[in-house]
This record gives C-alpha cells, structure tokens and sequence, in this order.
C-alpha cells in the first residue's frame, strides 16, 4: 500500500469517509476492482511515482490522477513490506480465484472423492491468501504453516464428509428439506475451516504480538514530515493482534456466508422449473453465473465490516504500551485482509 513507499507526507486514507460502514464499502470496492489486476509494470512504478511525489511534498493536494494511483498502489502492494502482493491472491483477485473452486464446491452430487478434492484446493488457495495478505511485523515459519494447512484441510475434510453423511439419515425431514441442507455442507465446512485457517496461519501474530502505532492527527503527521521523522511503533502487542485476526476470521465467514448460501438455494428452486429441466447442460454455467454475481457484491461488503486499520483506545492493549504512549490515547495498526 502507499503507506510502504518512501516520503515522510502521508496521503489521506481514502475519498470516503472509513469511520461509516459504508465509506469502507466504497473503499473495499475499489480495493477489490479486479480493472487493477490489468495495470502494467510501467503502469505500477507510475502510480508508485507520482504517489512517492505526493508523500515527498512534489505534489501539493489530491488529483483524481493521484486518487486513481493510489488506488492502483493500495490494491497492488502489500501494506507492511511495499512489494506487490502475487497477482492470485490479491483481493482485487479473489472473485476470479475463488470462482472455479467454490463452483467445485457447490455442484450438486460430488462424491467422496470429489468432495475431498474440492476442499484441499480451496483450503489451499485459502492458505495462499491469507499468508499473501497477513500482517508481516510478525513472519510465519515455513513449518508453522505447513502444520497451519494440514489441519485447516483435515478440519474442512472432516466437516464435509461427516455432514454428508449426517444429512441423509435425517429421517424427520421432507426429501426438499434434506435436498438444501446437502447443499448447504459445503458452506459449513467452508465457515468453520476457513475461520480456523485464519487463527492457524495468523496465529504467530498471537503469540508474539504486532506493531502498534500512535494514532495520530493530520497536523501531528505533518509535523513530523517536516523533521523528515517516521511514526515509529509503541511494540508489538499480543491483543491488538488477537483483535486483529479475530475480526479477519470473522470477515472469512461473512464473506463466505451469501457466496455459499444464495447460489446453492436459488439453484434448487432454479432445477424444479421446466426450462431447467429440459436444459441440464445449463446447471454449471447458471451456477458459474450465481457464483460470480454474488461474490461481487458480497465481496466489498465483507472486507468492509472492520477497518483495515483498526484504531483503539491504548486502554484494551498491554500496560507497556499505554506508558510509550504516555496515557490512555489512541493506536492504530494493520489488521491484514
């Protein structure tokens, strides 16, 4: 993000105001806009130019240039380590990465071994992002989190058989009932292992903390842009990180949470109508179709249930960090996405 690049003037957070849900909706769709995925190497180091003029005082307020360059920046460059995060397990990827295999999981009939494949690649991919995008004051051992992957694959593994088999002996229920609970499993396994996947890949940042920084005003940061100081961190803090990874998890579930529940129950209500009946062939490309709408928009709204820098009061984190700070003032740090 250009928060990484060099210059001591930090741009304004966003065009919207990120205190309203709403204002994050807006910036999370902009983060998310997959147009970015299409920007060139000579396009990057551009916007990373013309953001780094900005930050060194070369350019004196916002243009749309800039806003659209920040964009490019915010979207492309990890926030921690400045390098670009690889395209696939960018978030302005996720709707294409995510479409084939969540179709995977949601077409109707998979066996065993299918249900198996499908859940090993996505708990894959899912590996692959959040270590891409996670917090990197705090790095993951190579060992940590291939221990992370195969429990995360073991507990989805798990859930999805054993629903699968649970659902059938369910005797008390219409056949109709039974027919949407089956496609719902995917969901549950998705939910529950991809939370677990957060706290597993994340969870050094538990056990060793992150950084925190004073929050601070415009004119403070101004300030210190002219002394050509940077904010430095108040240390790393095992609660901010809890909070942290906690509300990523969560953010997991909210997203998956329409993806894997609406298109499964419009499709069932879509393969009781005679034009589907008559076309079978149209089952995938209809669910592709599902996939992909809901993931569109359900994608913006769930990173933008938390801020992705989150800001507290100093008073919920560890005493060393309330005596650097000198009070009960306020922090901020990157809770990763």
């Amino acid at each position: 993000m250009s928060a990484a690049l060099p210059g001591k003037r930090d741009l304004p957070a966003s065009q919207y105001n990120l205190d309203t849900y709403w204002g994050r909706v807006r910036q999370s769709a902009e983060i998310a806009d997959p147009r970015t995925l299409f920007v060139s190497s000579a396009g990057l180091e551009s916007a990373k130019g013309l953001v780094s003029s900005y930050k060194q005082g070369n350019v004196k307020s916002m243009t749309p240039e800039l806003w659209n360059a920040k964009k490019i920046v915010d979207s492309t460059l990890h926030p921690d380590t400045g390098q670009p995060v690889f395209l696939p397990f960018r978030m302005s990827c996720f709707v294409i990465s995510n479409l084939i295999v969540t179709a995977g999981m949601l077409t109707p009939g998979l066996g065993i071994t299918g249900t198996l494949l499908w859940q090993i690649t996505n708990q894959s991919l899912n590996v692959a992002i959040n270590s891409a995008n996670a917090n990197k004051s705090t790095p993951l051992s190579t060992s940590t989190m291939i221990q992370s992957y195969f429990l995360a694959v073991s507990a989805s593994c798990s859930i999805a058989l054993g629903l699968n088999s649970l659902v059938p002996r369910l005797k008390k229920i219409s056949p109709g009932t039974r027919t949407i609970l089956t496609r719902l499993v995917p969901f549950a396994a998705v939910a529950s292992a991809g939370a677990l996947n957060v706290f597993l890949m994340r969870g050094e940042e538990i056990r060793k903390g992150i950084d925190v920084f004073p929050s601070l005003t415009e004119t403070q940061k101004a300030a210190l842009a002219k002394e050509g100081k940077d904010i430095e961190s108040l240390g790393k803090s095992k609660k901010a990180a809890t909070i942290a990874v906690s509300e990523t998890a969560l953010s997991r579930v909210l997203n998956a949470t329409p993806i894997m529940v609406l298109p499964p129950l419009v499709l069932v209500r879509l393969q009781k109508t005679e034009w589907m009946k008559r076309r079978p062939r149209m089952v995938l490309p209809v669910n592709l179709g599902l996939i992909l709408t809901t993931s569109v928009f359900a994608l913006p709204l769930a990173l933008a249930a938390f801020p992705t820098r989150q800001r507290m009061r100093a008073s919920g984190l560890e005493a060393e960090i309330v005596e650097k700070l000198g009070g009960n003032g306020v922090v901020e740090f990157n809770r990763g996405i």
